[in-house]
């Protein structure tokens, strides 16, 4: 069986694609019995669409794999925190686990003041594991940040 850190490393591999295109670095991927079932970085900027956060498209890409809407027994290994609405697609897809690396102190829902995977009303519960390789998102994410930053400083008109 392939180790979180394994997978979640995968996941950066994406989050480091979307820097380089200039989108937030952030990556997802779904696999289910360590079979990659899906794959993808966020895609905001790209398509222009405030909905294309990557675990939104990595879970789309999954379904279509597979032919079903539901993802029983799977896991969501992305870089960063899943906001409310991808905590929303997490539960609809049925995806059975989400591990994920560093923790969204404005967005983030899967874990302390505001755990959505974990409201009991839902007729689908989501088991979260946190931190995996968080310091290596954390950073990915600060430096693209930081390098946009600087881009936009030296801007003309700026």
């Amino acid at each position: 069986m392939i180790s979180d850190e394994t997978w979640m490393e995968r996941a950066l591999g994406w989050a480091r694609l979307a820097a380089r295109r200039g989108e937030v670095p952030i990556g997802a991927i779904v696999v289910h019995e360590d079979r990659l079932l899906g794959a993808a970085h966020d895609g905001k900027e790209t398509f222009r669409d405030p909905t294309a956060h990557a675990e939104v498209l990595a879970i789309r890409e999954a379904s279509n794999r597979i032919g079903d809407w539901r993802i029983e027994g799977s896991t969501l290994y992305v870089t960063l925190e899943p906001c409310p609405m991808c905590a929303g697609a997490i539960i609809h897809s049925r995806i059975a686990r989400v591990v994920y690396g560093a923790s969204n102190v404005r967005w983030g829902c899967c874990s302390g003041d505001l755990n959505l995977l974990a409201v009991s009303k839902f007729n689908h519960q989501v088991e979260v594991v946190s931190g995996v390789l968080a310091d290596e998102a954390a950073q990915l994410l600060k430096e693209t940040f930081r390098a946009y930053r600087q881009r936009d400083a030296v801007k003309p008109g700026n």
